[in-house]
């Protein structure tokens, strides 16, 4: 059975279902507002698993969510590593993505603005994803932009690749 009552976990750490950080719980909650269960970061690459319940004890796939530097670990901004944690459907449309931690120098005139995450929602991940093109650059910090854009891109292809089917071919 989920636990649905927070519990305290080591390190003081408030932890809630299935064991997932409360802090965890909520942004994926933020990207699968629908889901009734996640499951632990599990998998290769490492994932969490998005459910719906169906009222009846059965549950529905939602999607997945994963940080990029879980995923595509070697992409850096230009300050190093842009943690961020992306949704992903089951039809390939990426459900949001949240930025976590990173040392750019540019703070909120880079990555940090609500424009870049924005324009992430319901993307196909076949698209181009060319900064510039079909990715509005939201500021001039050219480097972390890039190397945001590409993370996301990579990340979710490689997650698709591994646990998503392909889409039916057209008859």
């Amino acid at each position: 059975m989920i636990l649905a009552a927070l519990l305290v976990g080591s390190g003081g750490l408030a932890v809630g279902q299935a064991g997932i950080e409360a802090s965890v719980l909520d942004k994926l909650k933020r990207l699968f507002p629908a889901a009734t269960s996640f499951t632990p970061k599990e998998g290769e690459p490492l994932h969490f698993t998005a459910y719906t319940g169906d009222g009846r004890g059965g549950r529905s796939l939602l999607g997945y969510a994963f940080w990029t530097t879980e995923v595509v670990p070697l992409e850096r901004g230009y300050g190093g590593p842009i943690v961020m944690l992306v949704g992903l459907d089951t039809k390939g449309l990426i459900s949001g993505i949240i930025i976590g931690d990173h040392r750019e120098p540019y703070g909120n005139f880079s990555i940090d603005m609500p424009q870049f995450s924005a324009q992430f929602r319901n993307k196909d991940i076949r698209d181009p994803f060319k900064l510039g093109e079909d990715i509005d650059a939201v500021s001039r910090a050219t480097i972390t932009m890039s190397s945001a854009v590409r993370s996301i891109r990579n990340a979710s292809r490689r997650v698709a690749r591994t646990l998503l089917a392909p889409p039916a071919a057209a008859k």
